[in-house]
């Protein structure tokens, strides 16, 4: 259920000077804390993680991106397209998940979760067509879906597009999870 429709509309909208395509965030469940801002990098205000660090429906993703060091990958020059899952999507994963991978000793799970809603391109949600194959940071592909006008991911619903100084971010109520291999 989406309670703050506009949240994350205003607030991209006062980081970027612009509208934004669709927000209809959904609202924060869960808080992981993160590591100390000092291992962040100086970030311009439209950066794909200044934009999410800026959302409060994301602090459980900027945690697991900060504990998996990633910070600066996503923060590169791009182009990138990052499904960012809402906290509740992360709440809504099996009990202790997100606790789990938070630990160094799951560092490896966790960049392999995250490498798996991440790709090289900036692409638009008006670029998807059903059944599309899309190939992730990890190796592996997800399934677009189109139907009626809304786009999925491996069937997470994409509740806001977001356009990036270094790609663009499609917000998505479920967690992406990378098939074994």
């Amino acid at each position: 259920m989406i309670r703050y429709p506009a949240l994350l509309f205003y607030t991209v909208s006062a980081l970027l000077g612009c509208g934004a395509k669709e927000a209809e965030p959904s609202p924060a469940a869960t808080q992981v804390a993160a590591k100390p801002a000092s291992n962040v990098p100086p970030l311009s205000d439209t950066n794909i993680v200044s934009l999410a660090t800026a959302s409060k429906d994301h602090t459980t993703l900027i945690a697991a991106v900060k504990a998996a060091d990633y910070v600066t990958s996503v923060a590169a020059s791009g182009p990138l397209t990052v499904f960012a899952p809402t906290n509740e999507a992360f709440a809504a994963l099996p009990p202790d998940t997100v606790k789990s991978l938070m630990k160094p000793e799951n560092v490896d799970k966790l960049r392999e979760l995250l490498k798996y809603h991440v790709t090289t391109s900036a692409l638009q949600q008006s670029s998807f067509h059903d059944g599309q194959l899309v190939a992730m940071a990890n190796g592996g592909k997800v399934t677009m879906g189109v139907k009626d006008g809304q786009v999925t991911v491996n069937g997470a619903k994409i509740l806001a597009s977001i356009s990036a100084e270094n790609g663009i971010i499609h917000v998505i109520d479920h967690v992406l999870i990378p098939p074994e291999r």
